[in-house]
């Protein structure tokens, strides 16, 4: 077991969507990891948004109200694991699900410890603008998409329906639904979650039909209303073969994790980090005012912690 309390040093280095750089723990480690001894945590983040709110709250209260130095870094969803059983980071405090990396490393290897519910539940699917729901009412089943496809061709879905995913590292079956279901759609993907958002904002501005893959919680609902298509219902085991998947996607109540040795070891942040949960709205509430009122993500934990210490007083008992 390490003889340290936790790891790592630094400020809030954010991703894309808040402007800035961050460094990319699958390029390289955090340049204080196994600092022994040092009264400081290493966070992952994930580069959307919501991941970004969970990390600038705890970032803000580890560091005013316990007295931490914290590092971020960044790092892709799987990779993400491999870091955290290395002791490259101390948590991930947003995960969406990934059997393969829990089995591994916690029941396995016994490096990762569950580290409890975050407090909301995600939920992937394929959603269109609620304007062109109301001059289609029927668009809403997956079985009518193949009749609307002329509809969502662009130069880059080669003649078919353009279903926009955003980054290729992000959890989807998008591929292997379309396949499955003999849809006449391309899957196109945008690059990253701030790509996707500037594309669905500007077809939303000139009222243009798109159907894209995306996921709650997430601030833009609140900007561009969207209603989600219906899949083939979800039922356990479904998804089991990721080649044959012809079904929708679950309902995640998401989780956090963190290191094990850290976990045992690492003294209040430990503690509080397996205390932090908070709502689907709190989570909204930060993002929005990160990612639409460009908010610095310091500043937008502030504003929250301020206006909810009813919420996160519990975290530090």
């Amino acid at each position: 077991m390490r003889a340290r309390t936790t790891l790592a040093v630094g400020s809030l280095l954010m991703l894309t969507a808040t402007g800035c750089g961050a460094a990319d723990m699958t390029k390289q480690a955090s340049p204080f990891a196994n600092a022994q001894g040092a009264k400081s945590v290493t966070l992952s983040v994930q580069s959307w948004v919501g991941a970004q709110s969970n990390v600038a709250v705890a970032q803000y209260l580890l560091e005013h109200k316990l007295g931490y130095r914290v590092d971020t870094v960044q790092v892709d969803e799987v990779p993400a694991w491999d870091a955290l059983s290395q002791g490259r980071v101390d948590a991930i405090l947003e995960d969406w699900g990934h059997p393969d990396q829990e089995k591994r490393y916690v029941e396995d290897k016994k490096t990762i410890a569950r580290a409890g519910d975050l407090g909301v539940t995600g939920h992937i699917g394929w959603f269109v603008p609620t304007y062109l729901v109301k001059q289609h009412p029927d668009i809403t089943n997956w079985k009518n998409l193949n009749k609307y496809a002329s509809l969502f061709r662009t130069p880059e879905s080669g003649g078919k329906g353009q279903l926009m995913d955003g980054s290729p590292s992000y959890v989807t079956n998008d591929k292997a639904l379309v396949s499955n279901l003999k849809l006449d759609y391309q899957v196109v993907f945008a690059g990253s979650e701030a790509a996707q958002i500037t594309q669905m904002k500007q077809f939303a501005k000139e009222k243009k039909p798109f159907l894209t893959y995306w996921y709650s919680p997430q601030w833009l609902f609140k900007k561009v209303p969207m209603t989600e298509v219906q899949l083939p219902p979800y039922k356990d085991g479904c998804d089991a073969d990721p080649a044959k998947i012809a079904c929708a996607y679950p309902h995640t109540p998401l989780q956090k994790y963190l290191n094990a040795d850290f976990a045992k070891s690492g003294g209040r942040a430990a503690a509080f980090l397996k205390k932090f949960q908070w709502t689907t709205e709190d989570q909204n509430e930060v993002s929005l005012l990160i990612a639409d009122q460009k908010l610095s993500p310091e500043d937008a934990a502030k504003k929250w912690v301020d206006s909810h210490p009813d919420v996160w007083r519990k975290w530090l008992s």
